[in-house]
């Protein structure tokens, strides 16, 4: 028995964490290559393959777009983690992360200081602006920026995205102009879809599983 090899516990005792870790190695080697997409996610991998930035609006993508206020006027938001951590395995792939968004909030700079989001943009009144001071600083092409919004203030970041997408509750204009629309609803794994399937485009989603599952 190699020294890397489990020791097999006794019938009735708990598997030791030698083997639970061992388990979760085979479950990620015999599963397929990719899960099953459908066809809108075949047919956005190409425009996916060579984005180096995802830049996203943050009511109603990055939130499921509700306002909470407090009696004192202070304005909160709800972050889903699982985008959350999507968004970090971009960044272990190689990509930068940013927001662009027409409303300010304490809370929007917080969670994008703990994402470590390199773009910024917060009460902006002219997206383009803010877009075009993205590219010159970050040396891209439009072809190699993604942005993902949900309503009209979005389009015009939209149409000059090399990819673009928009959750499922944005609006059918929205969902119209773009090259993908999530299954999920922004706040609630939008964000973490479109993350996939950036990974999965640049043929690094299944590298980026199996080395979590042998961590």
């Amino acid at each position: 028995m190699s020294p890397d090899s489990c020791i097999p516990t006794k019938p009735g005792q708990y598997p030791s964490d030698c083997e639970v870790l061992e388990g979760y190695r085979a479950m990620a080697r015999n599963q397929p290559a990719s899960p099953i997409r459908s066809a809108a996610w075949q047919a956005a991998l190409s425009k996916a393959k060579p984005i180096r930035i995802l830049l996203l609006d943050v009511d109603g993508v990055l939130t499921d777009g509700s306002l909470i206020y407090s009696h004192e006027g202070q304005e909160s938001k709800a972050f889903n983690t699982q985008d959350g951590f999507g968004l970090r395995l971009l960044q272990e792939a190689g990509l930068e992360l940013g927001v662009i968004t027409a409303r300010s909030s304490e809370a929007v700079a917080r969670r994008c200081a703990n994402l470590k989001m390199r773009y910024v943009y917060q009460g902006v009144g002219n997206k383009v602006e803010a877009y075009k001071e993205i590219l010159k600083q970050s040396d891209c092409k439009p072809f190699e920026i993604a942005y993902m919004g949900d309503d009209w203030l979005d389009l015009v970041l939209l149409t000059r995205a090399g990819f673009s997408a928009a959750p499922a509750n944005a609006v059918p204009e929205i969902k119209e102009a773009v090259h993908y629309t999530t299954e999920q609803s922004g706040g609630h794994g939008a964000v973490r879809e479109i993350c996939n399937l950036i990974l999965e485009a640049k043929g690094q989603y299944r590298q980026l599983l199996q080395s979590y599952m042998s961590r």
